[in-house]
């Protein structure tokens, strides 16, 4: 029997497998990550990695094997409950938010996990946390700008400040720099930098294609390929050219400069 994990433990994954029509999204992978790790997971297209954080962020039950998250059991706790812990950044929730709603809306409606504001009431402080988070990501001066004006890169620090709007135990990123051109993409890990190396932050997981997105303050990194783990642990172990040459099929040379990685073909 899989004991229950500890209290510092948010992710606690033995050997679950994802099956759906007699394949494998995911095969007996066994994954633990602790309440003060940054973790990032690369993979090529397929490699299942969306499989991996819809577990995580309790939208989706294991085929086989035991999934806790935040101490709780997928498929014997209440996932509504579950899921209010947990702050979730994807590009397809983006889709759903109307595109007159205000930046400020954006976020503060997330207090009461709705999507547009309407005549639901929010507390002063709520507004207040709402207002910090987004001048924290560099949004201070768009508060008040309808979301379907904001840039690529404006909408994806819109919807991490909304993702942290709950104090969430967890923290989950899928593809926050996709779509981002350089200046975009350099800002928004800068500012994802200071979220990981914030000691008040809670445990991240971050999902991303490409080794030049891993911002530094990340502690941990697992690689996958065709729903296996390639390799898994501290990251400076973890993203070296063999690895890495393993996940995506094709031979690479890795390159580290300070705290940040670079790949290319060999």
């Amino acid at each position: 029997m899989t004991l229950p994990p500890s209290d510092d433990t948010v992710i606690a994954f033995d050997r679950i497998s994802v099956i759906r029509s007699g394949n494998f999204l995911v095969r007996s992978i066994s994954w633990q990550v602790e309440l003060d790790e940054r973790w990032v997971v690369l993979g090529p297209n397929g490699a299942g990695k969306t499989t991996l954080l819809n577990l995580a962020s309790a939208r989706l039950h294991p085929s086989r094997g035991t999934a806790y998250v935040l101490g709780e059991r997928l498929g014997r706790t209440d996932v509504n409950e579950l899921r209010t812990r947990i702050g979730l950044s994807t590009g397809q929730f983006g889709e759903r938010i109307p595109p007159d709603e205000r930046v400020l809306d954006v976020v503060v409606t997330a207090a009461w996990s709705v999507v547009g504001r309407w005549r639901e009431s929010y507390d002063p402080q709520d507004e207040a946390r709402a207002r910090r988070l987004l001048h924290q990501l560099g949004m201070g001066t768009l508060i008040d700008r309808a979301f379907g004006t904001l840039s690529e890169g404006e909408r994806k620090r819109t919807l991490i400040a909304r993702a942290l709007m709950t104090d969430p135990e967890l923290m989950l990123l899928d593809e926050p720099t996709a779509g981002l051109d350089l200046g975009g993409r350099e800002d928004l890990v800068a500012r994802l930098t200071e979220l990981a190396l914030d000691p008040d932050s809670p445990a991240m997981v971050l999902v991303t294609h490409h080794v030049e997105e891993i911002p530094p303050g990340f502690t941990h990194g697992m690689l996958l390929r065709e729903g296996t783990i390639v390799a898994a642990g501290l990251l400076g172990e973890v993203m070296t050219a063999d690895n890495l040459t393993k996940t995506f099929g094709l031979p690479l040379v890795v390159d580290r400069f300070g705290d940040r990685y670079a790949a290319r073909a060999a």
